[in-house]
């Protein structure tokens, strides 16, 4: 089935990441045989796709995703798609082999193969996207996967400010892409591909067709690195080499390319995209290739040139012409086989000599006879020599210049800077091969450069091998793949081309020939002999601009903050309490919210006691939070129990249970954080504090009940309205037809509104990690601490290791025996409540709250090292099987061709167990119940952790101070 096929190639890169990640650092060549099995299944696949792709044109695959917002899963593959699919996967095969060889075994090789297939994941999402929507996500993907490979060497520091560079930029123009993709997808009346690509006429006769031009370009030219946003592309070659070598020759950076050449058919065709895009690339073109002429180091030159020649592409692509639009994509192609040869050869150079400045390199052609022979005809077709492949690409390059239908002056114009640009291509070339390669020895080299292993060489060699068979015969080689691609872009507008090597003696090769020799003698007249400092730009530099709007875009916002914000909690709080208050006014008055038609039932006396208790508490922790915090806390939970009580009132026993075990958890989480807090001043507590501070106490008190009496007023809205109204009576009528369960608030949480819970849960779990990182970061040592005579006398000589010093001393009267055989018991009432949860008061989140309030009772009383030594917890291995099950259950919907976590149910007889139910709803409720364990635990273990290291005593007397 074509489209389960289209799906394989998209998963496989990213299960192949996970399976790395997980990997023993040691073990190279299994993370190599890995990564390799995966590139070369992938290729074969899409390799296999080829004769369904040339005779029905385009395969689909589609999974119902949310498809009543028109957002569904959606994988299209063409003839221009197949290509640069297989252009992905087999050149990501070539550099997983040549990364074997080039990655030292003291690197962390798991994370480099884990994030280079999550790099080729993202970027086979970007090339087989049938939805604008998905397409950006996947466009985002790799931006982040690219800054991590970009990082890899995260110990250097150009490492680091080069992958921030990239990630700033192409993130940033990521976000514009993705607000032009919004208005094109509205233009266009939907976002699917195939819709959007028929629409070419309605968008550029639209208003917004300017702007969506604009946004829509300021995305492919930042990630393609195109003029003016071509500076983080020399600073990226931080990055290890076979990352520059995919980087540079089939992913990232052709990814503006391609989405250029992608939505041709829909943005090309005006004087608006000619002088866009046909502007960025010349401008790109020519400057690049002025600068690559002057690099000392061999990445730098390959970079620059880089950017050059994705401006000729992108040139080819402003030019409104069927013909350069062939021409553009016949270069994409090829430059994909010179440069990645290139940065090969490169890296072979650093890795066996120990250095890639030219200024040190030469006659390397002596001891390294293989690696120069490669080198030279990957520079020779860079360069557009005759018989390579990247002299027929250029060629028809240059005839696009020549028969460009626009004013003389633009046609007299456009042929020159090409020539010029020509020039420059041979120079650099040259100069890159000819002073590493030839002329004496180089004697002062880090290492004797020797010749690597054949296999570290093979690559080079298969892809100088492609520019060498497409030279020679491209019609036989290219010529069918290269029709089909093109016809996928262009339709029925395809013209008839021919690939040749040669067209006769006509103005192009004129061109060619002219580049070819003026290039040669400017580089052995005014290069080779010269100093390698920029003429006339050397003091223009992106990175400088770039650092200097980050700088002033950073005290910016510290200014801004620091009017609009404090440092003090107290601060931070009343600002957002006062604007949520006003905020929630305003759109109260103006939708004039009032008392609903509901009848009012008598005022029960029962109830009206339990509010004024728990009114009563809420006052009394206003109060003691000046005098006694322990108080307050016990205030807090009186007040949360009423609550709860009022939820059983109401009849909301799933509430109450929730409300219940919430507080139970944020109960221990204050008493853990009332260590951290500063000491009190009595003197300020026993008068009540200055006249200012009482007006501030008022000021507070008075937001706080306007908040209260908001919210009391919103609920008695709600409550007065009758229960016909709104879509309460929605969700208990299909509760069960659809949802297959009598407890309608459980069936919202995992059905109805599944994708929200599983958001939440993920929120949860990634603030669980935070705190865990944060608080794991500026943890003191525990040898540090002092103790007082007595303590240590009692304690041994060492530190306390319990969490129950951290609490009053009521709280250890709780025998410590009991508290641990309330853990089994405690277990079964969470597994309980997690079974029942579909159909009676429970869940996924009522139970984990109570396995883990049971969890942290034994560090409570038994201590950290019992608990510790007595119990295998891992919190993180928790949140991550939770979140694992959750989409889990959400994905085995997709494969039935259904939306995500459409839930599914079973029903049968089993032996001995008799009637059973089963629903995929189980799978998602127990991953809710495994991330609230995981995530509770390590929240408050880490706290409590953290605390243990912030009791510092004094040696003096019997005083103890608590920090």
């Amino acid at each position: 089935m074509p489209g389960m096929e289209l799906l394989l190639i998209l998963s496989l890169p990213f299960l192949g990441s996970l399976c790395a990640a997980f990997l023993p650092a040691n073990a190279r060549n299994a993370e190599a045989w890995l990564a390799g099995a995966v590139a070369l299944a992938i290729t074969l696949v899409i390799i296999d796709l080829y004769p369904q792709v040339s005779a029905a044109g385009v395969l689909r695959f589609d999974l119902p995703w949310a498809p009543v917002l028109g957002l569904d899963i959606s994988l299209r593959m063409d003839g221009y798609a197949w290509l640069f699919a297989l252009l992905v996967s087999g050149m990501g095969l070539l550099v997983v082999v040549y990364a074997r060889y080039y990655m030292s075994p003291d690197d962390p090789v798991p994370r480099f193969f884990s994030f280079f297939l999550a790099f080729m994941g993202a970027m086979l999402g970007v090339v087989l996207s049938g939805h604008l929507i998905q397409m950006v996500m996947f466009w985002e993907m790799t931006s982040l996967t690219s800054f991590m490979l970009i990082a890899y060497w995260h110990h250097r520091g150009e490492a680091r400010r080069g992958a921030r560079m990239a990630l700033i930029v192409t993130g940033t123009g990521g976000l514009a892409l993705f607000g032009g993709v919004l208005l094109l997808g509205h233009i266009a009346g939907g976002y699917d591909l195939d819709t959007v690509l028929a629409a070419g006429e309605q968008v550029r006769a639209h208003p917004w067709y300017p702007a969506v031009l604009v946004l829509i370009a300021l995305g492919a030219l930042t990630k393609s690195a195109q003029f003016p946003f071509h500076f983080w592309l020399p600073h990226a070659m931080a990055a290890p080499t076979p990352v520059s070598a995919y980087l540079h020759s089939a992913t990232m950076v052709k990814a503006g390319v391609f989405l250029l050449a992608r939505l041709w058919p829909v943005l090309a065709g005006t004087d608006a995209w000619f002088w866009i895009i046909g502007g960025a690339g010349l401008c790109s073109l020519v400057l690049a290739g002025y600068l690559a002429m002057f690099q000392q180091d061999m990445k730098g030159v390959l970079a620059y040139s880089t950017i050059s020649h994705l401006g000729l592409i992108t040139l080819l692509l402003g030019m409104n012409s069927h013909l350069a639009l062939v021409a553009a994509v016949f270069h994409i192609v090829n430059h994909a086989t010179f440069k990645a040869s290139l940065f090969m050869a490169a890296g072979i150079v650093d890795h066996e000599t120990g250095t890639r400045d030219i200024g040190r390199l030469s006659g390397l052609s002596r001891a390294m006879p293989i690696t120069a022979a490669l080198a030279v005809v990957a520079a020779a077709a860079m360069a557009g020599v005759p018989l390579l492949n990247g002299f027929l690409s250029k060629e028809m390059f240059f005839a696009e210049t020549v028969f460009l239908d626009r004013p003389d002056w633009q046609r007299i114009g456009l042929p020159l800077a090409a020539t010029l640009a020509g020039v420059f291509s041979v120079a650099y070339s040259l100069r890159f091969i000819h002073q590493v390669f030839f002329g004496p020895q180089a004697e002062d080299l880090p290492h004797a450069p020797h010749e690597p292993t054949r296999w570290m060489l093979l690559p080079s060699a298969l892809l100088v091998t492609a520019c060498v068979l497409v030279g020679i015969f491209p019609a036989q080689v290219i010529g069918p793949y290269l029709h089909t691609a093109t016809d996928a872009i262009l339709g029925a507008d395809a013209l008839a081309y021919d690939l040749a090597v040669w067209h006769g003696l006509n103005t192009p090769l004129i061109m060619s020939l002219v580049a070819l020799g003026g290039g040669a003698l400017l580089y052995f007249v005014a290069l080779r002999r010269h100093a390698m400092e920029v003429p006339l730009l050397a003091a223009i530099d992106g990175r400088n601009i770039f650092d200097w709007l980050l700088k002033t875009a950073t005290n910016g916002a510290e200014r801004t903050l620091r009017r609009l914000s404090s440092n003090r909690l107290q601060v931070q709080l009343l600002l957002i309490f006062a604007v949520a208050l006003g905020g929630a006014l305003a759109l109260a008055l103006r939708a004039g919210v009032g008392r609903g038609g509901q009848a009012l039932l008598p005022l029960d006396p029962a109830f009206a006691l339990l509010w004024v208790v728990g009114g009563t508490c809420a006052l009394a922790v206003a109060w003691q939070a000046t005098y006694h915090r322990f108080a307050a806390v016990v205030f807090a939970g009186g007040a949360g129990l009423a609550t709860s009580l009022t939820f059983v009132w109401f009849s909301a026993p799933d509430l109450a249970l929730t409300q219940l075990t919430v507080e139970v958890v944020t109960t221990v989480l204050i008493l853990l954080g009332l260590r951290w807090l500063p000491r009190r001043d009595e003197r300020i507590a026993g008068t009540g504090g200055s006249a200012a501070a009482r007006l501030h106490r008022l000021r507070d008190g008075l937001l706080a009940g306007g908040c209260g009496l908001g919210i009391a007023a919103l609920a008695y809205a709600v409550l007065t309205r009758p229960a016909v109204e709104g879509i309460a009576p929605f969700f208990v009528q299909q509760s069960l037809p659809q949802g297959g369960g009598l407890n309608v608030v459980n069936v919202i949480l995992v059905d109805f509104r599944g994708f929200d819970t599983f958001g939440e849960i993920t929120v949860l779990g990634i603030v669980a990690l935070t705190v865990y990182a944060l608080l794991r970061r500026f943890r003191p040592a525990p040898e540090s601490v002092p103790l007082p005579r007595q303590q240590r006398e009692q304690d041994g000589g060492n530190p306390p290791h319990d969490a129950a010093a951290l609490l009053p001393s009521g709280v250890m009267m709780l025998p410590a025996v009991l508290v641990r055989l309330l853990l089994p018991l405690a277990m079964l009432v969470s597994l309980f409540f997690l079974l029942r949860g579909h159909n009676a008061p429970g869940g996924g989140f009522v139970g984990g709250l109570v396995l883990a309030t049971a969890v942290i009772l034994q560090y409570l009383v038994g201590g950290t090292l019992w608990v510790e030594s007595h119990l295998r917890i891992r919190p993180l291995y928790w949140i991550a099987s939770g979140l694992l099950a959750a989409a889990v259950a959400g994905l085995g919907a997709m494969f039935a061709a259904t939306p995500f976590l459409t839930s599914y149910a079973w029903h049968g007889e089993l032996p001995w167990l008799g009637e059973l139910h089963l629903s995929s709803v189980l799978l998602f409720d127990l991953g809710v119940y495994m991330l609230v364990v995981g995530a509770t635990v390590l929240m408050l273990v880490a706290i409590a952790h953290q605390s243990l290291r912030n009791l510092q005593y004094k040696t003096s007397g019997e005083e103890t101070q608590i920090r």
